[in-house]
C-alpha cells in the first residue's frame, strides 16, 4: 500500500524503514506537516501516516476523502487532533498505536523531576562557565513525599512503581481505578491538597481540558512541582503561569504544550518566539520544558513503527482492525 508519511524526522525514516522490512508498503516521507496547505502532497496514497500535531480537521479529511484516502494510521497512541465525527461520515478508518513503551514516557517524567529538583539543568550550565557555586541549587528528597499521578493507565501505573522505588506515598486519581496498581485512589481536591508533586497522565478529552486551572492550583501545596509529560491542553498555560508567579507551584517539567504545533519538532534557533505565552513560560528558572520528546527511545520508536505498519497491513488485507478509533 502507497502511504504517504507525513511530518517525518530522522528517526521516523530510520524506525519505519526498518519496520517495513516485513510490510513491504510503499512510504512517502515527508517533512511538512499535514496542514490544509499540504493536503496535495497525498496526491495518489490510499493511505497516510500522521502524527501529533498534522491537522485531520473536517476540511482536510474532506479534501484528503476526494482524492482517495481509504486508510489515516495514527503513529502515535493520542488522537485528540483528528475530527472524529467527519472520519466516521466519510467511513475513514482512523487506526493508532495505543501503546508502545510506557516506560519511555514515564522514565522521562522521572527525568524532568530530578533536573529540576536537584537543579541540574542549572547547576551544567554554571560548570561550563566555571562557576562552581552551590547558591541557590537546593534540593528535597524525594523520599517521603507524596507524588499524585492524574491518570493510571501503563505509563500512570508504571511511573507509581518508579516513584514507589524512591520511597514516595503515591496518591492517584483514575475515573477508572486500577485494581493492580499499588495506590491510594481519592478524589482530585484530596490529590491537589497533599502531593508535593503531580504528575499528568490523563488522555485529553473535553472533560480533562484545562483540568489544571486557576481553580485547581489554588488548592495545592505552595510549591508543588507539576509534571506533564502527556497533553499540552490538560494545563491551563496562563493559570499556569500565575501559580508559578506567586509561588504555588514551585517548579514545573513540560514536555507538551497546547499551543505546540508549529513550534516543537522543529529548529527555530534563527527565528523570534512568536508566540508571548510560550516566552514567558520559558523565562521561568524553575521551568524546564522539552520539545515532546518523551517517547523518544529506540524502544518506542522500533513499537510505534511496528505497530503503525501492522495496521496499515491488516486494513490492506481486510483483517480485524484491532487499533481502530471509535467515537
Amino acid at each position: 500500500m502507497k502511504i504517504a508519511v507525513f511530518d517525518t524526522h530522522p528517526y521516523d525514516r530510520t524506525s519505519l524503514t526498518a519496520a517495513n522490512a516485513v510490510h513491504s508498503h510503499d512510504l512517502t516521507f515527508l517533512e511538512p506537516r499535514l496542514t490544509t496547505q499540504t493536503i496535495a502532497l497525498a496526491q495518489g496514497c490510499p493511505a497516510i501516516c500522521a502524527f501529533v500535531n498534522d491537522v485531520l480537521s473536517a476540511e482536510v479529511l474532506e479534501s484528503l476523502h476526494a482524492n482517495g484516502l481509504k486508510l489515516i494510521a495514527m503513529r502515535c497512541a493520542g488522537y485528540n487532533n483528528v475530527d472524529l465525527p467527519t472520519a466516521e461520515r466519510l467511513q475513514l478508518p482512523i487506526l493508532r498505536v495505543p501503546q508502545y513503551s510506557p516506560y519511555a514516557v514515564a522514565e522521562h517524567a522521572v527525568a524532568l523531576l530530578l533536573a529540576l529538583n536537584r537543579k541540574t539543568h542549572r547547576a551544567y550550565n554554571r560548570v561550563r562557565e566555571m562557576n562552581f557555586s552551590l547558591n541557590g541549587l537546593e534540593g528535597f528528597d524525594l523520599h517521603g513525599k507524596t507524588f499524585g499521578i492524574i491518570g493510571t493507565g501503563k505509563i500512570g501505573r508504571v511511573l507509581g512503581g518508579i516513584m514507589l522505588g524512591f520511597g514516595c506515598k503515591i496518591l492517584a486519581y483514575d475515573v477508572q481505578p486500577s485494581a493492580d496498581f499499588a495506590a491510594k485512589y481519592v478524589d482530585l481536591p484530596t490529590l491537589y491538597r497533599e502531593s508535593d508533586v503531580i504528575s499528568l497522565h490523563a488522555p485529553l478529552l473535553p472533560a480533562t481540558h484545562h483540568l489544571l486551572n486557576a481553580n485547581a492550583f489554588a488548592q495545592m501545596k505552595s510549591g508543588v512541582v507539576i509534571i506533564n509529560t502527556s497533553r499540552g491542553a490538560l494545563i491551563d498555560t496562563p493559570a499556569l503561569i500565575e501559580a508559578l508567579k506567586s509561588g504555588t507551584v514551585g517548579a514545573a517539567g513540560l514536555d507538551v504544550y497546547e499551543e505546540e504545533a508549529g513550534v516543537f519538532f522543529t529548529d527555530l534557533s534563527d527565528s523570534v518566539m512568536k508566540d508571548d505565552v510560550l516566552a514567558r513560560l520559558m523565562t521561568f528558572p524553575n521551568v524546564l520544558i522539552t520539545s515532546h520528546q518523551a517517547f523518544l527511545t529506540r524502544e518506542a520508536l522500533a513499537n510505534i513503527a511496528e505497530t503503525t505498519l501492522a495496521n496499515a497491513t491488516a486494513f490492506e488485507k481486510g483483517q480485524p482492525l484491532l487499533n481502530r478509533v471509535t467515537t
